[in-house]
């Protein structure tokens, strides 16, 4: 159970590690890379919250609203990737 704690804390800190350290770049290409990578740290925490649940570690009911966090996050960062492609296509 700790261990599968401790890889939920860290891919959700990896979504707002990536989503910074790709503002700090000064290339559209180089920073959609790491939004791309934030994508797929939300998509890496959905997957540990299942075997949370499968589990017994958490309820349906706090799965179903972490998902949704990580599901609304990743449209976010879908519609700044997409931003940043238009945005390059511009210059």
């Amino acid at each position: 159970m700790y261990r599968l704690a401790d890889q939920v804390i860290r891919s959700s800190r990896s979504i707002g590690n990536n989503i910074a350290e790709g503002n700090g770049r000064y290339h559209y290409a180089d920073s959609k890379k790491f939004f791309i990578n934030a994508r797929g740290s939300a998509a890496e925490t959905i997957d540990h919250l299942i075997v949370a649940l499968d589990e017994g570690y958490i309820g349906n009911e706090l799965f179903e609203r972490l998902k949704t966090d990580c599901e609304d996050c990743m449209k976010l960062i879908n519609g700044y990737i997409n931003y940043l492609k238009n945005q390059s296509t511009k210059d």
